[in-house]
């Protein structure tokens, strides 16, 4: 390869840099450097240098200095001092003396830019004498202060005297690289200090190792290795292929052999669904090696928010960031968990690397087939030798470097020079250069080539190409499973944009995957773990990535994965055999792995070699132990001016630690909250409305019940990370881990919502039990008496979901709100909370939702006990007294029901307590006929839950009594909740539009006469007919989480049950007088008679239909509903016939046998529908394609019927 020098988008190394005291500007201590504070340490109250500081100066932190850094900037990659420095020494300047460990320490770190792309830094940090006598003095000063300071607690005290102790202080060497090359960096930076400490002067000055690596050492190309050489031997790099993974160096052993496979996969869920990620040790290199390994197996996909896995103490506000971030912080000795008060934990993942805990958010899911999933990480730990439970330390990886770290031998140099001089690669200045080193050689007895010494090489290599190749078999497994999984994804990606720029003008509106139809192909296990990830912006920024690319070039990683499911498709069968993935992945792996064999074990190509530069006499002199003074001309290069120069990142805006700039970063917070706040209160709208069009019958349903809770736990998320903003902690108050408790906080402060004379309204039930009223307070001391068992967080989560459902999520928000005072106390000044105007158009997103209905709380809090309240509402005019009527009720919903529920004599009102019945679905009303004149015309029952306060209306519009309607004392309901709306002068609710239709008994239907229905139109009818029909289809054939209530397809209005009314009804002659009602259930009881009393007498015409099985079965159902206790009445009867019909696949069968009966000639008219043979087969063909469904019937249609 030509060793031109390029440019610094194609180089190996960006910058060099070092870090360490600067002797001209002295000691300045370092107030925030090291750990997160607790409430028990004590800080500096002051920068001065005598601030009282109890510790010895040889125990403190001070600040250190980019002394040197080269080149002075690139065009592309502008050079950040100030983060430099912070993430290079984040613990500051360290002081030792010779009774001191002071052992060379290894750590990297990364800086994110707002494109996505990275720089990685790699630090060489060790301890140096110090040789300036002012900051000796200084230091000796600062000693004999903290004694006095002490207050006689010496053992706590580091001693140093100046007169008989070597002081040393910390420097740090640094190569930042624009890819994470981390083994070659961290040889070449061993291999430099170790010349450093050698008695022995290197071949060449340091100036002309640093100089090669920075402009003549390029990248290698793809699919390729690079040789280069540093001060003792050659290193090798290389990079990944296009059809290979992404280049990821960082040791996925050592994480895994950290935490352990279980927590891993834990650690990699969290990342995946972008909760707070906080990691946690006492080694730089760890939290670098975590961060690195989870995000690297997040393939094809791409972390999106804030990525800062080493930050310094003065950066700790970053933790009460309301986004999401994967940070990690430094563990002092000694320190315990128990001691970090952070500000958001609700949805924190905190990992305790050292302590091998990840501590996860409560309601995290499993990841899709996580048992198999952990069972094949574990084989491939163990194949390596490594133990899946974790906890396990591996020196060879350890951020310590002892002062031998390096196994190479300088003489190892001269068989590659040797090897470039017979190939004719080195000139004359390069052969004076060899001669050299070969006399050096023979001196140090370099010229031994023991087998010891290729022993040591080929452990080093032997390692290295076992941690690439454990790297690439941990990561294949994740990615072949994120393959299985969307492995389809393309088919549901939505192109509905003409051109780039409306796309991006209408984004944030639009919607870019078909999240409910790919959900319903995914395994139900599944589900949970899905419908959150695909909320997520790491996956919504796949899919735009994906829109994207019909105009732009793909990103490279999206390009790679679309690659391998094209390949996938290639050797896809179609069978199911979970053999041939196998083969598939086999295949991947081994193509892999062998690739990255053939670029360790033999380079592709061999930079330039390190070479005299044009150096000042004097300068390049080597001091054992001291790193010298380079000289920086020579390692300074003009760089031309490029007309593109990156923006300034937003990354590196979060490390400047200036007041200014915290205040700008929480400003961005604050619209980012918002922002997020209009997003999901908007999305959730359009996917509510959506929902009830289908409720409606209005359109087709594009949300499942999953994706609405995905959608309502992401709206609890955004609130609590609202809440936790800026949190202060209150004094003798631990800080609260959510929402919920500040909500207490701040309540207690308010008077309460039962003072004076509103106490005396409250309810009080059956038993004796108040009812909670309907405010702020009574909602949360419901929500912490519930019994549960919910962490504070889950009762936080728990009075979100009620106030959304009872849509005062807005007002009860605003009224904590409104005590500004006591937000001050508990707030920083540039809190969320705290910024008015942002506070008020949250608050008004959030109202927003009031114009959908939710039943987040009650579907999801089951087992709860909820009070009811049940009202009887009689016709005014066509009423008898209730006072003569002993009434019960009975109500059922999706989770059960209340048992018989008995009205005190003279009350048309009851309050009770039951188990939480959901939805509420029908309602048994009855009366035990007791009294002179018990009966009554009911025009509806209402019942109220007064937790949500949610209305449900159960139209009956019929007479309850023996001897009037049809003589039913008992009725069964259908139920319609109803919107919240005012309540009218007749004490009936109004609402609109009702989310359930209106059940079929209708005060119009009851007085509407027979002359009336006769004269319906057979068309209508039968259209009636098929609609009803369809509509079961319909109902079946959704997913069972999108189903409404089957209840209401049967016997609600233009249910089943009505229209075949209408369809018996449809020319049925009547000699009552006065036009009197008709019903249905007396002709299919006559009708059951003249087919039993035919079949008797022995009819010849008669008995092949009478022996016929449908025919029993009809007269046998008939007969069993008549025999039924319960007084259901005529119209309850044939209700109770159609649905046990449907229920045993028997109605298709029925009809045509009530046709063929002898008396429907006599009581039908000639034009009548049941006369009608093409009508009645078509009838009982619509009613055979219900036989392919099986109906469950709620237990209130059938109760008392044995069949």
């Amino acid at each position: 390869m030509s060793a031109a020098t390029g440019s610094g988008s194609c180089r190996f190394a960006h910058y060099f840099v070092v870090c360490g005291v600067d002797t001209d500007t002295g000691l300045e201590p370092d107030d925030g450097a090291g750990q997160y504070k607790t409430g028990q340490e004590k800080k500096f109250k002051n920068c001065s240098l005598c601030a009282g500081f109890e510790q010895s100066p040889v125990r403190r932190s001070f600040k250190s200095k980019v002394l040197v850094h080269y080149p002075e900037n690139t065009g592309k990659n502008p050079f950040n001092k100030d983060a430099v420095n912070m993430l290079c020494m984040p613990r500051g300047l360290s002081f030792r003396t010779q009774a001191d460990e002071r052992h060379p320490q290894f750590h990297s770190f990364t800086i994110a830019f707002d494109d996505g792309t990275r720089s990685y830094g790699f630090v060489h940090t060790f301890y140096e004498e110090v040789t300036s006598p002012p900051i000796i003095t200084a230091m000796q000063t600062l000693y004999i202060e903290s004694l006095a300071g002490a207050s006689g607690c010496l053992g706590c005290v580091g001693s140093f005297d100046s007169s008989r102790d070597t002081l040393y202080v910390s420097k740090a060497l640094c190569l930042i690289t624009p890819l994470p090359f981390l083994q070659a960096s961290r040889q070449f930076l061993a291999q430099l200090h170790q010349s450093v400490t050698s008695q022995t002067a290197p071949p060449l000055p340091l100036e002309s190792y640093i100089h090669n690596i920075l402009y003549e050492v390029p990248l290698p190309p793809p699919g390729k290795s690079l040789k280069f050489h540093g001060v003792q031997g050659p290193i090798v790099c290389q990079r990944p292929g296009p059809e290979e993974l992404p280049l990821g160096e960082y040791p996925l052993g050592e994480a895994f052999s950290l935490l352990g496979v279980e927590n891993m996969v834990k650690l990699l869920t969290c990342a995946l669904l972008e909760t707070q990620v906080l990691l946690y040790s006492q080694d730089y290199q760890r939290l670098m090696t975590v961060a690195e390994g989870i995000t690297t197996l997040l393939f094809p996909f791409q972390w999106q928010h804030i990525y800062l896995p080493i930050i310094s103490t003065p950066l700790h506000h970053l933790l009460e960031a309301p986004v999401p971030f994967l940070m990690g912080i430094h563990r002092r000795d000694g320190a315990q968990r128990s001691s970090l008060h952070l500000p958001h934990e609700a949805n924190l993942c905190f990992v305790d690397i050292d302590n091998h805990r990840v501590e996860a958010p409560e309601d995290l899911p499993l990841f899709p087939d996580q048992t198999e999933l952990i069972q094949e990480l574990s084989e491939v730990l163990l194949q390596f030798g490594l133990s899946p439970q974790g906890g396990s330390m591996i020196t060879k990886l350890s951020s310590s470097t002892s002062p031998t770290a390096s196994p190479r031998l300088s003489s190892l140099v001269l068989e590659d020079l040797m090897e470039d001089r017979r190939n004719g690669n080195l000139g004359g200045e390069e052969l004076a250069v060899l001669e050299r080193l070969q006399a050096l050689a023979r001196k140090c007895g370099g010229e031994q080539t023991s087998e010891g010494r290729r022993a040591m090489e080929m452990e080093e290599e032997d390692e290295e190409m076992k941690a690439s190749k454990m790297n690439v078999q941990l990561r294949e497994v994740f990615a072949v499973r994120f393959a299985a999984i969307f492995s389809k994804y393309e088919d549901f990606v939505i192109h509905s944009a003409v051109d780039l720029d409306s796309w991006l003008s209408n984004r944030e509106g639009a919607f870019s995957f078909d999240k409910g139809s790919f959900l319903s192909l995914q395994p139900a296990t599944h589900l949970h773990f899905l419908s959150r990830f695909l909320e997520t912006s790491m996956f919504s920024s796949f899919v735009d990535g994906k829109v994207i690319s019909r105009w732009a070039d793909r990103e490279p990683q999206q390009q790679l994965f679309d690659r391998r499911l094209e390949r996938e498709r290639l050797y896809d069968t179609g069978e199911e055999d979970p053999r041939p993935c196998s083969c598939k992945k086999g295949l991947l792996l081994s193509e892999s792995v062998r690739a990255v064999e053939h670029r360790l074990q033999k380079a592709d190509h061999t930079a330039i070699h390190p070479h005299l530069l044009d150096m000042r006499i004097g300068q390049g002199r080597h001091h054992p132990g001291y790193f010298p003074k380079l000289q920086a001309d020579v390692l300074t290069q003009d760089n031309a001016k490029h007309a593109f120069i990156r923006k300034p990142l937003h990354q590196l805006k979060l490390l400047d630690m200036s007041p200014q700039a915290v205040t700008q970063t929480h400003r961005e917070f604050v619209n980012g909250l918002l922002s997020e706040c209009r997003v999901k209160t908007k999305r959730m709208l359009m996917e509510r409305m959506g929902k009830e069009s289908v409720e409606l019958c209005q359109g087709e349903a594009n949300i499942t019940g999953l994706q609405e809770n995905t959608l309502i736990h992401g709206l609890c998320d955004l609130l609590e990370r609202t809440w936790g903003h800026c949190l202060l902690q209150v004094r003798a108050q631990p800080l609260t881990k959510a929402v919920y408790m500040l909500l207490s906080r701040l309540t207690v402060f308010k008077p309460s919502a039962c003072a004076g004379s509103h106490c005396s309204e409250q309810r009080t039930l059956d038993d004796g039990t108040l009812v909670p009223k309907a405010s702020l307070t009574q909602d949360m001391r419901f929500i912490q008496t519930m019994n549960e068992g919910l962490s504070e967080v889950g009762q936080a989560r728990a009075w979100i979901h009620l106030a959304l459902e009872k849509k005062m999520l807005s007002q009860h928000l605003k009224e904590l709100l409104t005590n500004q005072e006591l937000l001050r106390q508990l707030y920083k000044p540039h809190a969320f909370l705290l910024c008015e105007e942002e506070r008020e158009q949250f608050l008004f997103h959030l109202l927003s939702l009031n114009t959908v209905d939710y039943l987040c709380f009650t579907r999801v809090f089951t087992s709860i006990c909820i009070p009811y309240r049940v009202v009887i509402i009689p016709m005014k005019k066509l009423s008898i007294a209730m006072a003569t009527v002993n009434p019960w009720v009975c109500v059922s919903g999706e989770l059960g029901d209340s048992g018989i529920r008995q009205f005190p004599k003279n009350t048309q009102e009851i309050y009770f307590q039951c188990k939480n019945l959901g939805r509420l679905s029908t309602l048994q009303l009855g009366q035990e006929n007791s009294g002179l004149l018990a009966k009554c015309l009911i025009d509806c029952v209402m019942v109220y839950n007064e937790i949500t306060g949610h209305t449900y209306k159960f139209p009956c519009g019929r007479w309850l009594g023996k001897g009037v309607g049809d003589g039913s004392l008992e009725r069964v309901l259908i139920g319609q909740l109803l919107s919240p709306g005012v309540e009218d002068d007749s004490g009936r609710w109004t609402g609109t539009p009702p989310e359930l239709p209106s059940p079929s008994q209708s005060v119009r239907t009851v007085l509407s006469s027979l002359g009336s229905r006769t004269r319906m139109l057979s068309v209508e009818v039968q259209e009636e007919l098929r609609e009803a029909a369809n509509n079961l289809v319909k109902h079946f054939h959704k997913p069972e989480q999108e189903r409404g209530n089957l209840t209401v397809l049967l016997c609600g209005e233009g249910g089943l049950v009505l229209s075949l009314e209408k369809f018996l009804l449809h020319g049925l002659k009547s000699n009552r007088l006065f036009q009197r009602n008709v019903f249905v259930w007396d002709f299919v009881e006559k009708a059951v008679i003249s087919m039993e009393t035919a079949d008797q007498m022995g009819d010849l015409h008669r008995s092949t239909i009478i022996k016929d099985p449908p025919c029993d079965l009809l007269c046998h159902y008939v007969n069993a509903i008549n025999a039924s206790s319960r007084n259901i009445g005529k119209e309850g009867k044939f209700q109770l016939f159609v649905c046990l019909g449907i229920r045993d696949r028997l109605l298709s069968h029925w009809f045509p046998l009530l046709a063929e009966c002898s008396l429907t000639v006599r009581t039908y008219e000639e034009g009548a529908l049941l006369r009608d043979r093409a009508a009645v087969l078509s009838l009982s063909r619509i009613l055979h394609t219900l036989n392919d469904f099986t109906v469950t019937l709620e237990t209130a249609l059938v109760k008392g019927v044995d069949l």
